[in-house]
């Protein structure tokens, strides 16, 4: 598995069994119902801050990866 395209996480178990009924109703296995949530929240944060979606997003990622690297 290429380890800089995908990385796992851990969820408490209810929160599995629940993100796998919504992905149920959507037809969408776990992990692309975690990325459609973060979508989802990017898209609202960006309207609250009043920037638009790319920015945001743009914004978030480039956080995210500091972090990562502890930078």
């Amino acid at each position: 598995m290429n380890i800089n395209k995908w990385k796992s996480c851990a969820v408490d178990i209810d929160s599995y069994h629940v993100i796998r009924a919504m992905g149920q109703k959507g037809f969408r296995r776990p992990g692309s119902m975690i990325a459609k949530l973060v979508d989802d929240e990017i898209k609202k944060i960006a309207k609250k801050e009043g920037k638009s979606y790319s920015v945001m997003k743009e914004n978030l990622l480039k956080q995210g990866k500091t972090l990562v690297n502890g930078k």
